[in-house]
């Protein structure tokens, strides 16, 4: 595979991962004139895209509609079609285990049943946030050991992290600058001619380890920054100061600040993990990050302060000590049907372990696993919020019928600020607002 046009020489690609990030990326490819094998093993996924029913917000079921429509774009779950294609981008989970290290059962997985398949002249691109040295410790000697043919010459290896934020309208996914590197400089030259091809912006790095590095720094800003914010959240509360009228004056100063907001705690499939593969890896090295470790322990700890803030709350309004509790929203962040990590699941398995009876609503989310139990959304009715003892805001959906929830709820307890705009009631509190120690 040479010359300087990828795009005549990469016609046809494999997509392996159909989810937040797969999907939109290997609609993204379609749209730019690929052929792409979209490869998932959750045939549930695979039978909603032959059937053109979206299950995520940011895909639309005539969007799917139009891309099978093309004859170009083919949902799988077998990886027989990896013999067909010119590049492979790997697009799966790495969660974490129990111990909070990190879990590349799924990824590795995934990449010996490429190697199986994997051709001379291919380009395998890794875009799962993961620690630096992967691509090189783990998914080079797999594709290897697999395949029989050489990285770098055989075959090429490159690593891009994926940067997809669900549920933001402001950027398309081709308008966010796409982090490239490669295994060798014919891999990196193959990356970027190819990702050229459907990014506005393509940044290169000199190694694999670069790029994997540079999601986690992302990331790992945004925890210490989002954690520092809602401990001093915590101490406004004590202090009876406004967190958020705190931050909006900060805001003013045109320089040397950014706004980060307080919240129930930070959930999603990368702030809270990928960090940790940092630390997890620093100490490999015998070294460790305590910003990394006091950020994870503070977000840790948000559940539980909201969840004593709810207890303090309903004494003091004289609720039963079984009170009927209501969750609003239980997706990690606004207008996604995503509960990886989110602070909802903590929060609701505290609460029901206090001996309140706990029940949530969510437009995105019809069921939930939490505390060993199974929750269906309930709807919002007039009858419901006025036999619920405290409505807790958890996510602010764009959706939110804030007016109806404030009317008909005896306590409102708001951990998105979303009531600000509403004015004093005496029926609602927010997180951050300075109300105190209730207790």
């Amino acid at each position: 595979m040479t010359g300087n046009n990828t795009k005549n020489l990469i016609k046809t690609i494999a997509v392996i991962g159909q989810g937040y990030v797969g999907l939109p990326l290997s609609l993204l490819f379609l749209s730019k004139g690929f052929t792409v094998y979209g490869v998932d093993k959750d045939l549930g996924k695979i039978r909603a895209l032959l059937q053109a029913k979206s299950y995520l917000p940011d895909v639309t079921d005539e969007e799917l509609s139009r891309s099978l429509e093309t004859n170009r774009y083919h949902p799988t779950d077998e990886m027989s079609c990896i013999p067909l294609v010119d590049a492979i981008i790997i697009c799966v989970p790495t969660p974490l285990n129990l111990e909070h290290s990190p879990d590349l059962t799924i990824l590795e997985r995934a990449v010996a049943d490429i190697s199986r398949y994997l051709q001379k002249g291919q380009l395998v691109i890794l875009e799962s946030s993961t620690y630096p040295g992967t691509t090189r410790e783990v998914i080079k000697p797999v594709l290897e050991q697999g395949s029989g043919l050489t990285a770098g010459i055989d075959f090429h290896i490159g690593y891009s992290p994926e940067r997809i934020d669900p549920g933001n309208e402001s950027f398309k996914v081709e308008q966010i600058t796409k982090v490239i590197s490669g295994l060798t400089p014919e891999c990196l030259k193959l990356a970027e001619e190819l990702y050229a091809n459907v990014f506005e912006s393509v940044v290169s790095v000199s190694s694999p380890e670069v790029a994997e590095f540079t999601k986690l720094l992302e990331n790992a800003h945004r925890l210490v920054n989002i954690s520092f914010i809602n401990e001093l959240a915590t101490i406004c509360d004590e202090m009876n100061i406004d967190i958020w009228e705190v931050i909006e004056a900060a805001k003013t100063k045109p320089f040397g600040f950014t706004p980060y907001y307080p919240g129930p705690g930070i959930g999603g499939h990368c702030i809270p993990v990928d960090p940790l593969y940092l630390q997890w890896k620093a100490q490999k090295a015998g070294l460790t990050s305590k910003f990394i470790e006091i950020a994870d322990e503070v977000n840790r700890k948000a559940p539980h302060y909201v969840a004593d803030r709810i207890q303090a709350l309903l004494k003091r309004h004289n609720a039963p000590d079984q009170a009927n509790l209501l969750i609003y929203g239980v997706a990690y962040k606004r207008d996604i049907n995503d509960v990886r990590e989110s602070p909802a699941l903590d929060l609701i398995s505290l609460l029901a372990q206090s001996g309140h009876h706990v029940s949530y609503h969510d437009p995105y989310i019809e069921e939930i696993e939490a505390g060993g139990q199974t929750y269906r959304s309930v709807e919002l009715q007039e009858e419901i919020l006025k036999n619920t003892h405290c409505v807790i805001i958890v996510t602010d959906h764009s959706v939110i019928p804030i007016d109806n929830i404030v009317t008909h709820a005896q306590i409102v307890f708001d951990t998105r600020n979303v009531t600000d705009a509403l004015g004093n009631k005496e029926n609602v509190y927010r997180f951050g607002a300075g109300h105190g120690n209730l207790t």
